[in-house]
């Protein structure tokens, strides 16, 4: 299997509902740096698994969509407790979308936020 990983970051607000939550229940801030791996089991035409720049300017599009927002007052999440692990799924699904075309040959799409340098979580969707 090859993979090629692209990376962003990305800065929300947001805040969780439930006592599990403890602090985090108020609005507060958080940072993630944004890796997305995509993966296929063999290289295309070119050799590669796909265009770097391309996936790099894709990713970068669906975290400026997400970037600098509360996202408690985004209706796409309304209701919605905006975890680590429900972002990662948001965000892959995406990008997946973002790719378009370019995602042909692709195996799968995973995307792993990193919370800090000792907490991240991940979501994979085999295409």
């Amino acid at each position: 299997m090859f993979s090629v990983t692209v990376r962003d970051h990305l800065m929300v607000a947001h805040s969780f509902r439930g006592e599990v939550f403890g602090p985090a229940q108020k609005l507060h801030g958080a940072t993630f740096v944004v890796d997305a791996t995509l993966r296929r089991r063999e290289l295309d035409e070119n050799g590669v698994v796909v265009d770097i720049g391309m996936a790099t300017g894709a990713l970068g599009e669906v975290v400026a969509g997400l970037n600098y927002r509360n996202l408690d007052e985004e209706p796409d999440f309304a209701g919605v407790n905006t975890t680590t692990e429900f972002l990662a799924k948001e965000v892959t699904d995406r990008l997946v979308e973002r790719l378009g075309d370019h995602a042909a040959g692709l195996c799968s799409v995973a995307v792993t936020l990193h919370e800090s340098h000792v907490a991240w979580a991940s979501y994979e969707r085999d295409l």
